[in-house]
């Protein structure tokens, strides 16, 4: 093996009374973010309520900027309002001095995040907003500063310390920043009655939105669907469940209504005089079934508890609309 590709050196462990200093600090820190919470939650007041009664009113978009630290929980909390159905996104306050005030509009809300109140490089975004006379809403500690005096509703962080040793490394501030953000974005959510169909929508990508799919697009439909009338003969289901290939036949009566499911397990239990029967004699009377728009994760939850790997589909009325099997579920990425 060259030197070059060679194995990272690995430290002797580190002592245990270091191992409880470290884990001290740690503690403190938690309990410091902890202190700052509870005090964001005991001041949450009608600026809150006033302030998410904007965001739902919002005709453009929420706008968030912030320097620094700052900026990046504001990242953040644009992404979570974007993804709980308020459109928003983040505008980079040195990058709009320089062309990008003009994704600002006056049908936007502009939230400005600054601790301190002070943050210079936020300047000419509070002037545009001024001139435009564009809604803006500061996250600050300070009501007094610059940013506050400017703006047209002020979130106010606690006035509790930074959890650093020094009491200057942004930490518990930001922590309640981005807290008072998740707030706001889940509060609109709420009054929207944003649903997990409505959040399929915009994460239709990875497990999640496979989670998020309805029942209906993953389901069986149409004529490959193995359906047999109650009275139909065993010889003729077993030629309609072998043809479909879902190891199940559907019993239905002449308007599609579900009247029961036989199974490959319901074959075997009757395997004596099993030719002597109807479809409706072996069926189960009282299957599992699921709706068309229920979502997929649900779907899988139901099989896993009842034990079963398949589903019949209906609506509120019975009548078939489908079959969803676990294999489909797992082509889909689900499991």
């Amino acid at each position: 093996m060259s030197k070059s590709a060679s194995l990272p050196h690995v430290d002797a462990p580190t002592p245990v009374a270091h191992q409880d200093s470290i884990l001290a600090a740690a503690r403190a820190v938690l309990g410091a973010e902890r202190a700052g919470l509870d005090a964001l939650e005991d001041a949450l007041n009608g600026e809150f309520v006033t302030a998410v009664q904007w965001v739902l009113a919002v005709r453009g978009r929420v706008i968030i900027s912030g320097m620094g630290k700052s900026g990046h929980v504001g990242n953040k909390i644009a992404a979570t309002l974007a993804s709980t159905g308020t459109p928003s996104h983040f505008v980079h306050p040195a990058e709009a001095s320089h062309g990008d005030l003009g994704m600002i509009t006056p049908d936007d809300l502009c939230i400005l995040i600054s601790n301190s109140g002070e943050t210079r490089e936020l300047a000419d975004m509070v002037a545009y907003t001024r001139r435009f006379a564009i809604r803006m809403i500061a996250i600050t500690k300070n009501r007094g500063s610059s940013l506050g005096k400017q703006a047209d509703l002020i979130l106010q962080l606690p006035d509790v310390p930074e959890a650093c040793t020094i009491g200057m490394a942004p930490t518990t501030s930001t922590t309640c920043t981005l807290a008072l953000g998740d707030a706001i974005a889940i509060a609109a959510m709420n009054e929207r009655d944003f649903d997990a169909s409505s959040f399929s929508h915009y994460h239709p990508g990875g497990k999640l939105g496979a989670h998020l799919t309805q029942v209906a697009a993953l389901m069986h439909s149409g004529p490959g669907l193995p359906r047999v009338a109650p009275e139909a003969v065993m010889g003729d289901v077993l030629v309609e469940m072998t043809a479909k290939g879902l190891g199940i036949a559907l019993v239905v009566d002449d308007q599609d209504h579900l009247k029961g499911i036989i199974t490959d397990g319901d074959l075997r239990r009757n395997l004596v005089g099993l030719m002597d029967h109807k479809a409706i004699d072996i069926a189960s009377r009282k299957p599992t079934t699921i709706g068309p728009k229920e979502l997929a994760g649900k779907a899988i939850g139901v099989m896993n508890e009842r034990e079963i790997t398949v589903l019949a589909v209906v609506d509120e009325n019975d009548i078939v609309q489908g079959v969803l099997h676990m294999h489909d579920c797992l082509r889909a990425g689900i499991i």
